[in-house]
Parts: structure tokens; C-alpha cells; sequence
């Protein structure tokens, strides 16, 4: 959903990919027990068309001479309902429209999604719907009718208030339609709208970077996302920093500039809550916490990624389920077998948990020994992380903290996450594999009686 860019690199569907494509089809997840939270998920939408593509994006968009609305929509709705009935879930607790550029779409596809949600499960009067706005007079201009639609909760893609960095980034949107299409949301969504903004621009300095995200929270509301750019390759920033057309800032700048946002970030109020989210006032995403916790979401539309039991096909094993790629294609399949599923894969036990210690250790709060057990009730975080020497190191080192709460980042070790992760899940993988081993075996657990006690 969000499509974060930050220090440690933990771009949510590169991880959640690489962890599924490292341990492919094995044995279920239980003797037939379901997951937890089996009854719930999460929905994201992809909207995957824009008037322009960035110069930094990768992302699956497409700039078409006309889009179909109407057969989009008729697509959309299709995929909603048919996964929504493969799933079997009872509630969906969030929905999150993404692109691309949802905000390009109609109202009247907003609600005939959302209508379709709650004709095939409860969805709760008070869920969290966001849409994902680009500031330009085209998604200004149908603000207040996606809220009329459903939507209570606006993502703004500022991403600078520099003109001369929206340029070179390739937005289609001056600073003065972002902060247009701020107030405008938060007069509409008061206390519900995130704010994107990216660090780490061609030509930025720290100095310049301060005083941006000062600007920026003089006028944002009580959430924002800092995403550091990234050079994806492919792209036409990444072309430009290769030939010398363009210079960014070394990993040691960009380092600085992450820890004095921060700090900026908690002397305005903002508690940072996740890798790259801070708010005040209790403004979480409660849709993205959905994937840092591990929980069920259903992906609809091109390109989208989806983890959900299809528990209408007799499976009690979670899959991992990417929607086919291109929106022409995808339209088709909908048309014929309902849905546009390009690929399946059912994760196991050991891709379950290293998406459950993954997405976790990007909050604050970490993964509580409570959570992990829902996933592993056999072994407990001490009985597979504590006794390592390594990880023992990263808790010297002030990094980590392992303790009777759970398994969580110090404020240091949260801008090292992505180096201390090879480690974890080395150990983690190392624990698994000698635990299959000893059930062929028919040894006892590792951990005393099968579980790990808490300290």
C-alpha cells in the first residue's frame, strides 16, 4: 500500500516478496488449524493509471491516452467480491486505495467498491478508508466527493515544497497546490490526513532538508511519512545520477538527515510509531499497522499483493497473491474467471514467520512475546533468538532489546534495522531447520516441554 522509502530500505512488498519467493510450497501451517485472525483482513486497491510518470518511480503505473472508468470499475468491483468469497473473512477492519493515482479515479468507484465490501462482509461505519491523493487541481477538485463516497482518510503525496525538486522529481504539482490540497483534506478529513515527504533529493543539504520539514509541519496534520529516495534502476532519476547529471547525497548525509528529522519530528509533538511514521493525537494508520502486524489483506487490481487463507477451496495455509501486471490483461482475466491472480504461493511455517519478525520490528513497539506466540506457539523469541551470540552482541551494542515485553528496535537500532535483519532471520531459519529435524527424528524440542519461558 504506502510505498515506503526510508534508511533501512524496507520497502513493504520488496520484503514481503523476497521472504516468500526464499521458502516456496511446503507442509501446512498446523494440522488444519487456520492462522490466526483467519476471520479478518485488511483491502488495498491498486489504481494503477497517472497523467505522468515520475523520474524516480517503479512502481506498476501506467499513463494511458484514456482510461475506461466504467470497465475499471466493473472490473474492480468483480475482483473485490470474488476475493472477498474465496477468502471467506468475516470483517474487513481497513481499506486503502493506492496507485498509481487513486485519486484520478471516480467517486462513483470508490463506492461501488466499498458497497461491494459490505455486501460480502461487515465492514464497521468507523473503518479506516484512505485514498491516496496527488496534489493537483484534477484530484483537488474531487475531494469532498470522495469523502461523500466513503473515504475518511487522505494520503497527500507532497513529497517537497521545493519547485525546483518537484521538477526534478518529475511531480506534476507545484508547492503551492500541496499546500492547497492539504487544507483543503484536512478541512474535509480534520485530524485523518498523512503527509508524504521524501529526503535525500538531488542537490538537498541538511540544512535545506531542516528547514523543508519545518515548512511542512507548519502546515500538515497530525501524521506524516519521511521516505528516503531511492535510485531504482530503470528509472529516469537513476539514468540521470549514472551518467552525472544529477548528484544526490551519500548514505552518511541521508543517515544525518533521518535522525534530525526525527528529533525535529518529537520536538513538534509526533511520536514516530514505524521506520518512516510519526503522529500525534493518535493519528496511526491503522490500515498499514494491518501489515506490520502480520494481519490478512486482500489485494485488488493490477500489480496489487494480497496475504489471505482462500479458505473457500478447503486451504487453512496462507498465500502469498499477485494480481497480473497489466491493466489490459488483468481487465480480461477479471472478465473471464473473476479475478486477475498472475501467482500463488503458499507460504510456510518459516516464510510466515519471517514476514511476522520482519514487518513487526519496523514499529517502535516491536513484536510482543503475545503476537509471536499467536504464530509459533511451540518456541518463544528467547528459546530462538535469545542464546545467540550475535544477537546477544546487538543487545550489548544498544541496537536491540530483547526483553519481557518482546523483541524490539532501541531508537538507535531502528535506522540500522535492515543490517541487523540477515542476522535475525539466519537464526531464525537455523531454528526451524533443526526443529524439522528433530521431529524426523523424534527427538524433543529444543525448548524445554516445547515452549521458551519469558524472562
Amino acid at each position: 500500500s504506502d510505498k515506503e522509502h526510508f534508511p533501512v530500505c524496507l520497502d513493504l512488498h520488496y520484503f514481503m516478496v523476497q521472504c516468500t519467493m526464499s521458502t516456496m510450497e511446503s507442509e501446512l501451517v498446523g494440522a488444519g488449524a487456520l492462522p490466526p485472525h483467519a476471520e479478518e483482513a485488511s483491502l488495498y486497491l491498486h489504481w494503477p493509471f497517472c497523467l505522468r510518470r515520475c523520474s524516480y518511480c517503479n512502481f506498476n503505473k501506467y499513463v494511458p491516452r484514456r482510461v475506461d472508468n466504467a470497465a475499471m470499475t466493473r472490473c474492480l468491483v468483480k475482483e473485490t467480491a470474488t476475493l472477498l468469497r474465496l477468502s471467506r473473512v468475516a470483517r474487513i477492519n481497513s481499506v486503502f486505495f493506492g496507485g498509481g493515482t487513486p485519486s484520478l479515479a471516480s467517486p462513483s468507484t470508490i463506492a461501488a467498491v466499498l458497497e461491494t465490501v459490505s455486501q460480502n462482509a461487515h465492514l464497521p461505519n468507523e473503518a479506516e478508508v484512505t485514498l491516496e491523493v496527488n496534489p493537483t487541481p484534477t484530484g483537488m477538485a474531487k475531494l469532498k466527493d470522495f469523502t461523500e463516497a466513503g473515504v475518511n482518510r487522505f494520503s497527500v503525496g507532497v513529497q517537497s515544497l521545493r519547485d525546483d525538486d518537484l521538477k526534478r522529481l518529475g511531480r506534476d504539482h507545484s508547492s503551492w497546490e500541496a499546500l492547497k490540497a492539504i487544507s483543503e483534506a484536512r478541512t474535509l478529513c480534520p485530524g485523518r490526513v498523512s503527509v508524504d515527504v521524501m529526503f535525500g533529493l538531488p542537490g538537498q543539504s541538511v540544512e535545506s532538508w531542516e528547514g523543508e520539514l519545518e515548512r511542512v509541519l507548519d502546515v500538515c496534520d497530525d501524521h506524516v511519512s519521511l521516505y528516503q529516495l531511492t535510485l531504482e534502476r530503470g528509472t529516469q532519476l537513476f539514468k540521470q545520477v549514472e551518467f552525472g547529471e544529477q548528484t544526490v547525497p551519500g548514505d552518511d548525509v541521508t543517515a544525518v538527515m533521518y535522525r534530525t528529522a526525527r528529533r525535529i519530528l518529537e520536538n513538534r509533538g509526533f511520536l514516530q510509531y514505524e521506520v518512516s511514521n510519526f503522529a500525534k493525537n493518535g493519528a496511526v494508520s491503522l490500515h498499514n499497522l494491518g501489515y506490520w502486524r502480520a494481519r490478512q489483506y486482500i489485494g485488488v487490481g493490477p500489480g496489487a499483493h494480497g496475504r489471505f487463507v482462500p479458505q473457500a477451496e478447503g486451504a487453512v495455509q496462507r498465500e502469498a497473491r499477485t494480481q497480473t501486471l497489466e491493466p489490459d490483461v488483468w481487465m480480461r482475466e477479471v472478465q473471464q474467471v473473476g479475478h486477475g491472480t498472475r501467482r500463488r504461493t503458499r507460504l510456510t511455517q518459516l516464510a510466515l514467520l519471517e514476514e511476522v519478525l520482519v514487518m513487526a520490528l519496523r514499529m517502535t513497539d516491536g513484536l510482543t512475546h503475545q503476537d509471536w506466540a499467536m504464530f509459533n506457539p511451540d518456541a518463544g523469541l528467547h528459546c530462538i533468538l535469545g542464546q545467540s551470540e550475535d544477537v546477544l552482541e546487538l543487545q550489548e551494542r544498544g541496537l536491540l532489546i530483547l526483553d519481557v515485553r518482546g523483541l524490539r528496535c532501541s531508537w538507535e537500532g531502528l535506522a540500522l534495522l535492515d543490517s541487523m535483519l540477515p542476522t535475525l532471520l539466519f537464526h531464525l531459519e537455523k531454528y526451524i531447520s533443526n526443529q524439522e529435524k528433530q521431529k524426523e527424528e523424534g527427538s524433543p524440542s529444543l525448548c524445554q516441554g516445547g515452549k521458551s519461558k519469558t524472562r
